[in-house]
């Protein structure tokens, strides 16, 4: 593709919007929750924290890097650094040659499996997630219904018949999808930047709106400790694993997002400066989804975990304060419009990922990848319901798709891609997205910069990924 040809941002804030849209959606206020119940509450959250930055923040470079310096989506970009010089593929935009000099490393030649795999991953992941999104527009229809005839709201009720028809969450997720192919086929700056750049804001303030209501409740005293106080008795085998595949699937890392997102910055963008703001804010966000559910959750007595952990007590919390039912419809639209804008990220990967890769154009891209998403999603549709007994150590398939992928997969994936980064570029590539122009002079603090983000891609990342998942497979082993 000529790089001359390729989409830009048409605004910083229309890449931040996009970025932490696709970062954010469910994850931080339907997935968090019941994963940081599961892992005993403050002290996960203090370990998901730590390593936002020490790990996921050095990756999040990583890929924006690869994608601003190749002008290319994951899997042809992969495809570029594999190549030796004088290879078919021209020179980076701006940029010298990018492989290095010398001996290719064995990795570096299976790269573009590496971003098949990660392209697949990101659509699997937007299937199942499908399903949870159908399940928010059902609840705020319920509550819009509810709002506008003057009508009672039974959340049980709802939630059993919905879980009960594997049929009616296929539908739903129909619909879901239909809705973000429409906004994919149309190109980047018409499509999805505008649609973010409207829904953040709304996001936002709803948040804040809503957050300010759960923090009177009586249990926020309750929520707060459990949410900062650290009990590190708690942790088991599989939080650090956990913690660290919930990093990457809040920054969108090992899905090709973060890639294709950077491919559409500016030549001018600082890629240091855009990581950190772009983590600094998902983290933001994480916390004040904390504020936001665990008063609720806290408020209702219930024994259930797991997916629907939130649709069982936020809605009966809804229906017993004053103005419940206005506060539960901007609680589910909030929580839509974050849903809508994750999957607008990852279908836009894969749509981008076949137009690089395959010359294929986007709104045919678009309706295809969307029909195979939705042929995926009718398996984790139908899991609580027609394929219930279907389980694993008492694991539905909802749950053992997500867990495969965001703690084994994921984690696995991200690693390879950002040693693709690390040895397939070469060093002055790399160096030169970390130093600002200074008109020829040194500059040692990004230069000390840049040697601490190699040093971390280098040494720390394969040594935390690495004992991750050697003590999650530890816990797996000892719970047989």
């Amino acid at each position: 593709m000529d790089n001359r040809k390729r989409a830009v941002w048409g605004t910083r804030l229309g890449f931040y919007f996009a970025a932490i849209g696709s970062a954010f959606g469910l994850g931080n206020v339907w997935r968090f929750p019941y994963v940081v119940t599961e892992n005993g509450g403050g002290a996960f959250v203090l370990l998901y924290l730590f390593f936002l930055f020490l790990i996921g923040m050095p990756l999040l470079m990583a890929e924006l890097l690869l994608g601003k310096t190749t002008r290319r989506s994951v899997v042809a970009a992969l495809d570029r650094v594999r190549r030796p010089m004088g290879g078919k593929h021209p020179p980076l935009a701006g940029k010298a040659p990018s492989i290095i000099v010398g001996k290719e490393p064995w990795l570096v030649r299976y790269l573009p499996v590496v971003g098949k795999v990660s392209v697949l991953v990101g659509l699997i992941v937007l299937a199942y997630f499908g399903v949870i999104s159908g399940w928010v527009l059902y609840f705020l229809g319920h509550t819009l219904g509810a709002l506008v005839l003057g009508q009672s709201f039974s959340p049980d009720l709802a939630l059993s018949t919905l879980l009960e028809n594997g049929w009616l969450q296929v539908v739903l997720t129909s619909v879901h999808l239909l809705l973000v192919i429409v906004v994919v086929a149309k190109d980047v700056e018409d499509g999805l930047e505008r649609w973010v750049g409207f829904m953040m804001p709304v996001f936002g303030v709803l948040m804040v709106a809503l957050a300010s209501q759960t923090l009177s409740l009586p249990t926020s005293g309750d929520a707060l400790r459990f949410l900062f106080y650290p009990d590190f008795s708690q942790l088991t085998y599989s939080s650090m694993s956990q913690a660290l595949g919930h990093v990457f699937f809040t920054l969108s890392i090992g899905f090709g997002s973060m890639v294709t997102f950077g491919s559409y910055l500016q030549q001018k963008a600082f890629i240091p400066i855009a990581g950190f703001r772009v983590a600094t804010i998902d983290s933001i966000i994480s916390l004040g989804a904390g504020l936001l559910i665990f008063p609720l959750l806290l408020s209702t007595v219930s024994g259930s975990a797991g997916p629907e952990l939130l649709f069982r007590t936020v809605p009966v919390l809804f229906r017993e304060i004053s103005g419940g039912l206005w506060f539960g419809a901007g609680f589910f639209l909030c929580l839509y419009l974050a849903a809508l804008g994750a999957s607008i990220g990852l279908l836009e990967t894969v749509v981008s990922n076949l137009k690089d890769s395959q010359k294929v154009k986007r709104e045919k891209g678009a309706w295809w990848a969307g029909f195979i998403c939705l042929s995926l999603a009718v398996v984790p549709a139908l899991s609580t319901s027609v394929l219930s007994n279907v389980k694993v150590r008492g694991l539905g398939l909802l749950e053992i798709c997500d867990a495969l992928l965001i703690n084994w997969i994921l984690p696995v994936v991200a690693l390879l891609v950002c040693q693709g980064v690390l040895y397939g570029l070469s060093d002055q590539v790399k160096r030169g997205e970390f130093i600002e122009d200074t008109e020829g002079l040194p500059n040692p603090e990004q230069d000390r910069l840049y040697g601490h983000w190699v040093f971390i891609l280098r040494w720390v990342v394969p040594t935390v990924i690495l004992s991750a998942l050697a003590l999650q497979l530890i816990g797996l082993i000892r719970n047989l």
